[in-house]
């Protein structure tokens, strides 16, 4: 199974349209969808690892403008489509606290939540809504925190070249479990972070 779903996003990877799917991808992720950008972002850059700069820029723009729309879900469509989020993520006895220590760590929970811990920015763009984080600052932070983040991992892939798709290959399920934890660590730490 893990080998056919390698497969397909491989595909996926060289289909005229990956990049809008790129793009689609990373504007979600940023305010309501679970699954991070990587998950594409890897296989396009071992499919064609001369357009691994042209990649990061379109994560990192369309991730900004996600965490945008985030920020405004959190700000006017917190009764409707904001609760839908903090409750599909289980995140409904936590969040006033959440939002409490939210307003004390502003920026850094921006900069953290962006692009160095596997907590989901999606929470972060919401929060950041709701708590009226000025907004200037809000999209300064998380477009250098969520820059950052990707040009790390395209730096490595960029770096390993076509050893990263034979290590990938070689070690899909781990590599797959490796995904699997770092979204249920990060869905975790969304969880429990602010209790």
């Amino acid at each position: 199974m893990l080998r056919r779903l390698y497969e397909w996003t491989m595909r996926l990877a060289e289909h005229p349209r990956s990049e809008w799917a790129l793009a689609g991808v990373s504007f979600a992720e940023s305010s309501f969808f679970p699954i991070p950008p990587d998950v594409i972002l890897a296989p396009m850059i071992m499919a064609n690892r001369k357009k691994t700069w042209r990649y990061f820029f379109i994560c990192t723009i369309s991730s900004a403008v996600g965490g945008i729309f985030g920020y405004l879900i959190g700000m006017f469509l917190m009764d409707t489509v904001g609760q839908w989020i903090i409750n599909l993520y289980g995140l409904q006895d936590s969040f006033e606290t959440a939002k409490d220590k939210f307003n004390e760590l502003g920026w850094l929970m921006v900069l953290l939540g962006g692009g160095f811990t596997p907590l989901p920015y999606k929470v972060i763009t919401i929060l950041s809504g709701i708590t009226q984080l000025n907004f200037l600052v809000f999209v300064l932070v998380g477009t250098f925190a969520r820059g950052t983040r990707f040009l790390i991992t395209c730096s490595v892939l960029y770096w390993l070249g076509p050893k990263a798709k034979q290590m990938i290959e070689k070690r899909l399920g781990l590599a797959f479990t490796a995904l699997v934890l770092i979204v249920a660590g990060g869905l975790y730490l969304a969880k429990y972070a602010f209790h």
